[in-house]
């Protein structure tokens, strides 16, 4: 019996450490807010103030947990100026704080984000 609790146990770790990034998040600095849905391995802008166009884009796709370290996920995100995704890692530093680091040719970036229980009001 314990062994199969364990292996249960073992089996769905990937998937709970997946919720832990689901929610809405964000950016640190700018008025843009993104919807993390691991369920789909994706995240959408679902606010820009910026840039209201971009509401609705899949800005990450293919999101995958590190099956050799908690709180660090794989993903694509789109970059607006490239035209195109790029690879990039996703930290939980904090269970509030999330770090998105890419790199592009010699230059790496972090973004940081902070959890949002909700869209503010406009």
């Amino acid at each position: 019996m314990r062994c199969a609790v364990f292996s249960l146990v073992l089996l769905f770790a990937p998937l709970a450490c997946n919720a832990e990034i689901a929610g809405v998040w964000k950016h640190a600095k700018t008025p843009v807010w993104l919807e993390i849905l691991p369920h789909k391995g994706s995240a959408i802008v679902v606010r820009n103030d910026q840039h209201p166009n971009r509401v609705g884009r899949e800005v990450l796709k293919t999101i995958k947990a590190d099956s050799r370290q908690q709180n660090l996920w794989q993903a694509l995100f789109y970059i607006e100026k490239l035209g195109e995704y790029k690879r990039v890692k996703i930290a939980l530093p904090e269970t509030d704080r999330m770090l998105i680091t890419g790199k592009v040719g010699f230059i790496s970036r972090s973004v940081e984000w902070v959890r949002a229980d909700s869209l503010p009001a406009r």
